[in-house]
């Protein structure tokens, strides 16, 4: 901290010494500001690289961490859902996919309301965007089979098919399309298993 000190104390000193200096400047003066201007040239730019370095750190490690946050955070990104405006929407659904990496947490999302929330969210979606951030969410959450039939149940199949296709952002027909095929899928999984229990 002492040596931080004296680094800020030193710039600053050398600051003021170049301020203090007459306008007009010496054959003799030339150089040496001509260096100073160098140094503190590559100073900010080192010091502009260190704050990005540490920014890009922080971001990614707090990335890391967010899945293994709490069942508060959880709650409040469900919550979220169910806000009017469509930013906290996306932001909650963006949190529900960064925590559901698992089929326990997968679980543990449909246990708390986070599929309800997801398709109440898709239903009323006014936009592209936030059609999007329901449907890319509920594509993560319905990876495992339980959550699967469990919004199977609650009715996904109709919601999800009359959500309507964007033509600007393909990436909705692509969640859509693949949420269908994962039910169909589905469907066809319990039947067979129907039928062999049958036979």
């Amino acid at each position: 901290m002492r040596a931080l000190a004296a680094t800020l104390s030193s710039f600053l000193f050398r600051r003021n010494v170049r301020k203090a200096l007459p306008a007009r400047q010496f054959s003799s003066f030339k150089g040496t500001t001509d260096e100073l201007s160098t140094e503190e040239e590559v100073e900010r730019k080192v010091g502009l690289l260190l704050k990005l370095f540490f920014v890009g750190t922080a971001g990614y490690v707090s990335l890391q961490f967010f899945p293994y946050m709490g069942d508060g955070l959880l709650q409040q990104s469900i919550s979220l859902l169910r806000v009017k405006d469509p930013l906290f929407k996306r932001l909650g659904a963006s949190r529900l996919c960064r925590f559901a990496v698992d089929d326990e947490r997968r679980m543990k999302v449909m246990e708390m309301g986070g599929g309800q929330g997801l398709l109440c969210m898709l239903e009323n979606a006014t936009d592209d965007r936030t059609r999007k951030a329901a449907l890319r969410a509920l594509h993560v959450l319905s990876r495992s089979d339980q959550v699967a039939e469990s919004l199977h149940k609650d009715g996904a199949v109709l919601i999800v098919n009359s959500a309507p296709s964007s033509i600007e952002d393909a990436e909705v027909g692509y969640y859509k399309t693949t949420l269908l095929e994962r039910f169909v899928d589905l469907k066809n999984d319990a039947t067979l298993s129907k039928d062999e229990s049958q036979a």
